[in-house]
């Protein structure tokens, strides 16, 4: 009888690195005044976090080194002390004469290796471009004097091979099945009415993301409702459109054919609508789109609109605009400042005290 021949087992590993992302926006303002700081004078900005490592980036105006004084050098720096990380890095201009602000220019990678950062010895561990711009190209990219660097990092852990296999789970698909019901007919049970136009929406929905329309359409004042279409006072069509669109995809709507000043605009309504229907995170978002846009011809209105509407964070990034680089004299002049006079006139102890404190410190 032959021999018999059994197949052994078959096994299998698998060795995958694992990556953290983030990406720091790093804002200068005041720019020209920098330029003739020295060559090897550098800009730090605040420092971040990203895989669970500190980091910062470092802008020397006039180039790190005299051979490249003739640039702008930009790296990234290991802000972690005795540790050696594997980091992809990239590092861009904003260019925000677009809108939304579109990061331009990128320059090429130094090499096709993954940079190690390494602080094992004590030193600084950097990365970056001695060459990442011309001097004489800084221009283009400069809004009110503002100059933005975008940087993105992959951090990368490696793990030992693992036997066991791996069950792939997609990214969550809720918010794009959610937002397949926007302004859909299918299933609506309520529709409301701002000025001429209906839009359809389902309770539950809404009553899931707004504790107002949770008590508006479930709670006591539902009986107030029981016919199928609901008003909406003062609110514009576009606002409530707005609305419901983040109410059904948890982000704004999109606003790219939206010149600044309409942009600008948009924004606040959204953020007064966000408030009046108790969506924090909404307002919220609304806040960091103005608190990043800040104009002096427009801070006194949306300083006014923060203190109306009870948003600090959006108020204290007004205030500080206000009181940095002497700005207040044009402040005063723009129309916005009446009306913060007329509507807020208490806000005047926040700005001083500020101002004051502000002195004190330099």
């Amino acid at each position: 009888m032959a021999a018999s021949h059994s197949l052994g087992a078959t096994t299998a590993s698998t060795c995958a690195p694992e990556t953290a992302h983030g990406t720091h926006l790093f804002k200068i303002e005041g720019y020209s005044l920098y330029r003739g700081l020295g060559v090897g004078e550098c800009i730090n900005s605040a420092t971040f976090a990203v895989g669970g490592h500190d980091w910062c980036l470092c802008l020397y105006p006039d180039g790190d080194d005299e051979q490249f004084e003739d640039w702008v050098s930009v790296f990234v720096e290991l802000k972690t002390k005795n540790t050696e990380v594997r980091a992809l890095y990239d590092l861009r201009i904003v260019d925000r004469t677009t809108r939304p602000p579109q990061p331009l220019y990128r320059p090429p990678n130094p090499s096709g290796i993954v940079p190690v950062f390494d602080t094992l010895g004590g030193e600084m561990a950097l990365w970056g471009h001695t060459n990442f711009l011309r001097k004489s190209e800084v221009e283009k990219y400069l809004m009110d004097d503002i100059l933005i660097i975008e940087c993105t990092l992959t951090v990368i852990n490696f793990n030992q091979a693992k036997m066991n296999a791996q069950v792939q789970v997609p990214p969550s698909d809720l918010l794009d099945n959610l937002g397949k019901f926007l302004e859909a007919s299918e299933g609506a049970d309520v529709f409301f009415k701002v000025k001429e136009e209906v839009f359809p929406a389902h309770k539950f929905i809404l009553a899931t993301r707004s504790p107002v329309f949770r008590a508006e359409l479930y709670g006591p004042m539902r009986n107030q409702h029981r016919c199928s279409t609901v008003p909406i006072e003062d609110m514009q069509p576009a606002v409530f459109r707005g609305l419901l669109h983040f109410t059904y995809t948890d982000s704004l709507p999109p606003m790219d054919d939206l010149n600044d000043d309409e942009y600008e605009e948009m924004v606040r309504h959204l953020l007064v609508a966000a408030d009046r229907y108790a969506m924090e995170r909404m307002k919220l978002m609304c806040e960091r789109k103005l608190s990043e846009s800040l104009r002096v011809e427009t801070v006194a209105t949306t300083l006014a609109l923060a203190d109306q509407h009870h948003c600090s964070q959006l108020k204290d990034a007004c205030i500080e605009f206000i009181n940095s680089s002497n700005r207040m004299n044009d402040v005063v002049e723009s129309k916005g400042y009446v009306h913060l006079k007329r509507a807020c006139p208490t806000i005047f102890v926040d700005l001083w005290e500020k101002a004051a404190k502000s002195r004190k410190i330099l």
